[in-house]
């Protein structure tokens, strides 16, 4: 175990584990900018002052998760002790002060990717630049949670009250599941298309944000994150994803990789400095 350094580059939006409980996957950087994972994280009941944002900062006792055969995956020591925030890399520049992290290590083919993801030491998250972003779409999906998962989290969270004081017990009650899956149609340089879901903390809450502001229209409310995931984000930017595997899938499937955020600076012919 130590205290580690993580510069947070992704949140996921909510999942149920009847495991754990509510748990938002978080990945990032490390000083030297390799990949770290950190899961399980409760991050919705984390105290205001443990509550990081992306790009900020965070001091967090890790250890490796010996129940995960994914290199970057570590886990708390223990989750109930504060993290430690610390600054927020700014966008400020063209987002040249977190350019030296996500460009360390960039792959433009899928298939490399995919076969590193099947050997050790299995690599689980990396930046993809694509040849060409296609498209943005949606599908539905089921609009509830599975009714096992949910009932064990609210029969974790009741087993945890009996050990708090009246006065303490505050009833939590789970994100709202997104009705709909999104996803980007893309290719890279082998030059076969994909289309790969985004589970992105953020594009769940513009989601909720612009159904508000339609109306309750779901389909004006898809059409607006696409709008931004797709119309603003890609054009006219240096396009990248961010990417990492389930560990459910990462052995066997043709592909374990899901798109986790993304980065999209300006293009500039401004060669930045990188790790050496």
């Amino acid at each position: 175990m130590a205290l580690m350094n993580v510069l947070i580059a992704v949140k996921t939006y909510p999942t149920l584990s009847a495991e754990y409980d509510e748990l938002v996957c978080t990945a990032g950087f490390l000083e030297d900018g390799s990949w770290i994972r950190i899961y399980p994280i409760p991050f919705r009941k984390l105290a205001d002052d443990s509550q990081y944002h992306k790009w900020q900062w965070v001091t967090i006792d890790l250890v490796k998760n010996t129940k995960d055969l994914r290199n970057e995956s570590y886990r708390p020591v223990d989750i109930d002790k504060p993290i430690q925030l610390g600054p927020v890399v700014p966008s400020k520049s063209n987002w040249a002060y977190r350019k030296p992290y996500v460009l360390h290590e960039v792959y433009t083919n899928m298939e490399e990717l995919i076969a590193e993801a099947q050997r050790p030491p299995y690599k689980s998250l990396a930046v993809v630049k694509p040849t060409q972003v296609k498209d943005f779409i949606w599908e539905e999906v089921d609009r509830d949670w599975n009714p096992e998962k949910l009932k064990a989290v609210y029969a974790n969270q009741m087993q945890g009250n009996l050990f708090q004081q009246e006065d303490e017990r505050v009833a939590f009650t789970v994100a709202k599941k997104l009705p709909y899956k999104f996803s980007y149609v893309f290719t890279t340089e082998d030059g076969k298309e994909r289309t790969l879901m985004i589970e992105d903390w953020e594009l769940g809450m513009l989601y909720w944000n612009c159904l508000e502001a339609a109306n309750g229209d779901e389909q004006i409310a898809c059409q607006k994150v696409r709008e931004r995931y797709f119309d603003i984000m890609t054009k006219d930017t240096d396009f990248y994803f961010l990417m990492g595997t389930t560990l459910s899938h990462h052995i066997g499937s043709p592909n374990p990789f899901i798109i986790i955020g993304t980065f999209y600076p300006k293009h500039e012919d401004l060669e930045l400095p990188l790790f050496e």
